[in-house]
């Protein structure tokens, strides 16, 4: 998420008035928009490949990045259309109140989430993980051996004091535009180190033979397979950024533009991250594959670029944090106190909402140390919701209205029609503007959405019970 996608404490969701334009570049568009993108999502990558194959892989990603940018383009047309300038906003024109109020608990859901994840890796990082039994060590672990201060409950728990506070307590998020770009050069290091392992690993013989499509054996389900599609949807949503940067350039197609390029970056970064992890670690590979990192490498350089590799994007997150936590206080605050004054200027609520969150993502964070299962809630829920659900719903809203008064016009038979109120019977989006394409490809969107999350949070139901 990067500086510019947020505006003041004070600027959730909804809004009215347009802003005036800014003139931003399509190049600066481009980078606040990756930024958005590339977060957390890129350390389950490798996984999804692990669990799916390469080839059905590769294909989920391309396909998700198809159907992002379509959505994206759904709700920039409705925008421009509109009055609105925000996510919010548009869901408020077609659906009213509760259309806003969906986006905002999805949005808040989604950032909640993140910042959980951006916890656990952290603490990853720093103090290791012991997954399924199998012990990885953390970086502090490694250098000064297992102590009380270096476990994960106290190393979290620093950095959410010392370092999380300070930099969530700024009042306006235009003083994190540094740490911004400082986060990108950082995720760019991370992806660039990786690959060279990988590549001098593949040259010296030392990787392993990828698999090209999924084995499933007597302990996994074919269903087992969706269970990584959320976890793709989540590293491609980013919509909540969308009318923040894209409201800042004179022509929506240059909005456009700029996401289509990240999502052809980010894409090619994230499969480029998942083979490489792969290839580096095989069938061992984690959910969170920084853990993988704490391996011998057999030499001092080896092992200096292992840690190099998990402190970088630990303090990527670092930093990317506070952006995230800035954007969920504004929008929790928007939602429970709608009639109260300006948020920075409320020294209480200011610091109690802070506080609460910090608290809230720190005991999460130690209570449940593994990211698939928050990548697969968040991508079944709030993340399917606002990256395909709802700019499907907002196409599909006159037949949506249509279904449901035909339907009722059929069970009162006494009734034409015809005879319906005349702005329910010839209801259409509200803009007029959606074509036949638009509502097929909406249609298809939402079913896929729905489908594949229902059989994924089953899946996960059913393998928590057996």
């Amino acid at each position: 998420m990067s500086s510019s996608a947020i505006t003041s404490a004070n600027a959730p969701l909804l809004g009215e008035n347009k802003p005036p334009a800014k003139h931003t570049s399509v190049s600066s568009a481009v980078f606040n928009v990756s930024t958005s993108i590339i977060g957390a999502g890129i350390m389950s990558i490798p996984a999804t490949l692990k669990v799916l194959g390469v080839i059905p892989a590769f294909m989920l990603i391309v396909i998700i990045a198809w159907l992002a940018d379509i959505s994206v383009e759904f709700l920039m047309r409705y925008t421009h259309a509109g009055k609105s300038t925000t996510y919010a906003g548009v869901m408020k024109e077609s659906f009213g109140r509760i259309g806003s109020v969906l986006v905002q608990l999805c949005v808040i859901t989604n950032n909640l989430g993140c910042l959980i994840i951006y916890l656990i890796i952290i603490g990853d990082v720093l103090s290791g993980n012991q997954p399924e039994g199998s012990v990885h060590l953390g970086v502090l672990q490694e250098w000064f051996g297992i102590h009380w201060w270096n476990s994960r409950a106290f190393s979290i728990l620093f950095i959410v004091a010392f370092v999380m506070l300070p930099l969530v307590s700024f009042r306006r998020v235009d003083a994190l535009r540094f740490s911004s770009a400082l986060a990108v050069f950082l995720a760019v290091l991370f992806v660039s180190i990786s690959s060279v392992m990988a590549i001098d690993a593949l040259i010296e013989g030392k990787t392993e033979t990828p698999r090209l499509l999924p084995y499933l054996d007597s302990n996994a389900s074919f269903f087992d397979l969706f269970t990584a599609v959320p976890v793709i949807v989540t590293a491609f949503t980013f919509h909540f950024n969308v009318h923040p940067i894209g409201l800042e350039m004179d022509k929506p197609s240059d909005m456009m533009k700029a996401v289509r390029i990240s999502l052809i970056l980010c894409g090619t970064i994230y499969f480029t991250v998942g083979i490489f992890g792969y290839l580096l670690f095989g069938e061992s590979i984690m959910p969170d594959i920084l853990v993988n990192f704490d391996q011998n490498s057999g030499s001092a350089l080896g092992s200096l670029l292992n840690d190099v590799v998990r402190l970088s994007y630990a303090l990527h997150l670092v930093l990317v944090f506070p952006l995230l936590n800035f954007s969920l206080r504004a929008n929790i605050d928007e939602f429970l106190f709608p009639s109260r004054p300006i948020l920075a200027k409320d020294n209480t609520r200011f610091m109690s909402l802070t506080l609460i969150l910090l608290a809230i993502c720190y005991l999460a964070a130690i209570a449940i140390p593994n990211i698939w299962y928050f990548f697969e809630f968040m991508g079944s829920t709030s993340a399917v919701s606002l990256a395909f659900v709802f700019p499907g719903a907002i196409a599909l809203r006159y037949h949506l209205y249509l279904i449901s008064w035909i339907h009722i016009a059929c069970s009162l038979k006494d009734i034409p029609a015809k005879s319906l109120p005349f702005s329910l019977y010839n209801c259409r989006d509200v803009h007029g503007i959606s074509t036949s394409r638009d509502r097929i490809v909406s249609a298809v969107m939402i079913i896929l959405a729905a489908v594949t999350s229902v059989i994924a949070i089953s899946s996960n139901i059913y393998s928590f019970f057996t």
